[in-house]
């Protein structure tokens, strides 16, 4: 698999030396992952890790029997199995697509020899999974203290930066399921956010219609996650770079 195939696809792939991903290579696959496919499961082994090309992973908690919440979003700006990076093997959450994928996948064992092998690989890995830490802490914050309409907000947001295009396929219950809310209350909260000509919510989808409209009603719940991202990592915008509105450096 050519390095500069995915340039344009995997970030941290594209972005990891050239001879960290020689080591990586001849174990890479390119597979699809349809909606719901498992990637990790809570307190089970991690069996590989993936480098998401396109479509959205969920980090789900379980809060309280089948009650599931949202704590983690993966796109094609990360990647999977980060307790493998910290020297763990055990899934501390459920992680499953939330919308069709591509990925490249690797084998759990081949990923740790490499970690142990490179000077490079895993410094330049853990920087990401102080991304995803501040990201999940900012989320669990952000729920605690906003509406659900700032959360919304900040949502289709965080989904739009990982998509190609405006459009977010996602059903009003597997909405309710990522925000740990009842799908009532998130069919209100999309018609609220409708009206203000921010998005067009349609069946099993939702059109963007101003970005900067949905910026301003997220307020300061979205922004400083992407902003440790583009300090740690790199540009988070970088597969829509027509894009002028990201947070400010």
């Amino acid at each position: 698999m050519d390095h500069k195939v995915l340039q344009a696809k995997s970030e941290l792939l594209r972005r990891m030396s050239a001879a960290d991903f020689e080591r990586l290579r001849p174990h890479l696959e390119s597979v699809f992952l349809e909606l719901r496919s498992p990637l990790e499961i809570e307190g089970k082994k991690i069996e590989a890790v993936y480098f998401l090309e396109s479509g959205i992973a969920s980090v789900v908690a379980k809060t309280s029997g089948t009650a599931e919440s949202e704590v983690g979003i993966i796109g094609f700006e990360g990647m999977t199995g980060s307790a493998l990076i910290m020297g763990d093997d055990l899934a501390s959450f459920d992680c499953y697509i939330q919308s069709t994928s591509e990925a490249i996948r690797m084998s759990a064992s081949p990923f740790v020899e490499a970690l142990e092998e490179s000077p490079t690989l895993r410094p330049f890995l853990l920087r990401y999974v102080q991304y995803l830490h501040v990201q999940t802490s900012y989320t669990a914050s952000i729920n605690a203290r906003h509406s659900l309409e700032v959360r919304l907000a900040r949502w289709l947001l965080m989904c739009s930066d990982r998509t190609v295009g405006d459009r977010i396929m996602i059903t009003h219950e597997f909405l309710s399921v990522m925000l740990g809310v009842r799908r009532p209350g998130v069919t209100v909260g999309l018609q609220t956010i409708e009206s203000h000509g921010y998005i067009r919510a349609r069946r099993g989808e939702i059109t963007i219609r101003d970005r900067k409209g949905l910026v301003a009603l997220a307020r300061e719940s979205y922004g400083p996650p992407e902003l440790q991202y583009r300090r740690l990592v790199g540009d988070l915008g970088s597969k829509n770079p027509s894009r002028q509105d990201r947070p400010p450096t």
